[in-house]
């Protein structure tokens, strides 16, 4: 694992899609899997300039979504399937063949877990999977106590989960589950990329990269992950010692 600091959040957005960049140019039919929410929104931005202005091209690239609010329409504005679209695939007008997230209205969400693993191989696996993590630790909606070996999988969102969730949302929004990608998936990825900014987010940063590796804190698996880059802002590191 290694470890990035920056200054403030846009000087560490901007970092980390350089790192997208420089994939992408090297590899340009690259397997990516983006979050949604407030982190990557400053990245996302960086890359949608970066592809207008030349420096990148994304028309080759294959994305995957990271995760989705079980029971949620992808046109629902508070799921992280329309947050995706309005920050990058829309503005890039990404090919409908280069994306697939999951569809969290289906009628068998284990088949939902199997198509997307299945799409996942195909491709070859994850060159990149960029996460945030939640204050209480979550991956993607890999809550505490996520099984380190799962791939794709829906099960039942925590609480603060649930309530930090109602941000997106334009009315309260009753949410029970989650569908996601594993951590397995983050364990198998070439480059997994983990994002985190803010002072709330300093406390459960500090338990994960500096306490024990446990399923209670999905994100400390981060410390087993040799390839793994961290990126925070000053305010999310405040807690860290310097010597993690």
């Amino acid at each position: 694992m290694k470890l990035h600091t920056y200054p403030d959040y846009n000087t560490m957005s901007k970092a980390v899609a350089d790192l997208i960049v420089t994939l992408v140019n090297q590899k340009p039919n690259a397997l990516i899997c983006f979050p949604s929410g407030d982190s990557p929104t400053g990245l996302l931005s960086y890359l949608v300039q970066y592809a207008n202005h030349g420096l990148v091209n994304f028309s080759q690239t294959n994305f995957v979504g990271l995760d989705e609010w079980v029971g949620l329409d992808r046109t629902n504005d508070g799921s992280c399937t329309y947050f995706l679209e309005k920050h990058f695939f829309t503005p890039l007008n990404i090919s409908a063949n280069k994306k697939k997230f999951f569809n969290a209205v289906a009628d068998d969400l284990d088949a939902e877990c199997q198509a997307m693993n299945k799409h996942i191989d195909k491709l070859g696996g994850l060159d990149m999977m960029v996460v945030g993590v939640g204050l209480n630790g979550h991956i993607g909606l890999n809550e505490p106590g996520a099984d380190f070996h799962s791939y794709a999988h829906h099960s039942t969102l925590a609480p603060i989960t649930i309530e930090v969730a109602q941000k997106y949302f334009t009315t309260d929004t009753v949410l029970t589950e989650g569908i996601t990608l594993g951590l397995r998936h983050l364990t198998e990825a070439s480059v997994p990329v983990l994002i985190a900014s803010g002072s709330k987010k300093a406390p459960i940063i500090a338990q994960a990269l500096q306490g024990c590796v446990t399923s209670d804190i999905p994100a400390s698996i981060f410390k087993t992950l040799q390839y793994a880059q961290v990126f925070l802002d000053e305010a999310a590191a405040a807690e860290l010692s310097l010597t993690v």
